[in-house]
């Protein structure tokens, strides 16, 4: 071979590799604007909360496309919830099963820092005894697990239902009735 063929062999293949190359990284640059295209923040409302008496809100950060972390704060606004709840914050991690990115059946592990009233009868007096009730307030941290699912459309909108139980780590022997706590949700949101 002359070195007029080796230069054209070359020149060849070099444009060849070039191409290669730039075909790789465009193909990389279109799956990583795709990763980051994905919106990962969903702020959420509970509507069954809501026509009970109570509002709670939730934001949720999605890790990937199977699971996300968040956190609820629930508020009572109807007096009779206020006198057995005074608000619970609750920070969770979700795994999803689902098809669509970070959707359809999940799993959650959540802790709930949680106040609530406890009342009680306390006998007063020794000539003339007499019941009085007292009310403590009553501040407990607890760890749970629920499932639930979620779907979301095109647009963004998304529903929800959820149930988890959990059990309070501290003052649970000190007040009857205050071992175990819920969450329940049929809940509407948009992710953004």
């Amino acid at each position: 071979m002359t070195n007029e063929n080796l230069n054209t062999l070359f020149m060849k293949n070099f444009f060849l590799l070039v191409a290669l190359l730039v075909s790789f990284f465009t193909i990389q640059a279109q799956e990583n604007e795709s990763e980051t295209s994905v919106d990962k923040h969903e702020l959420k409302l509970n509507a069954l909360y809501m026509v009970a008496g109570a509002f709670e809100v939730t934001y949720e950060y999605l890790l990937n496309e199977e699971s996300g972390i968040g956190i609820s704060v629930f508020l009572p606004y109807d007096d009779e919830i206020k006198e057995d709840v005074n608000y619970f914050v609750s920070p969770y991690y979700r795994f999803y099963f689902g098809n669509k990115y970070a959707s359809g059946f999940f799993l959650e592990g959540f802790g709930m820092l949680n106040s609530t009233n406890w009342y009680y009868s306390e006998l007063v007096g020794d000539v003339d005894p007499v019941y009085v009730v007292r009310e403590e307030t009553v501040t407990d941290f607890a760890l749970g697990i629920g499932l639930g699912g979620k779907w979301i459309t095109k647009r963004g909108l998304l529903g929800e239902l959820n149930l988890g139980f959990g059990r309070n780590l501290f003052n649970s022997n000190d007040f009857e009735d205050n071992d175990f706590v819920g969450k329940v949700g049929i809940t509407v949101g948009y992710r953004f």
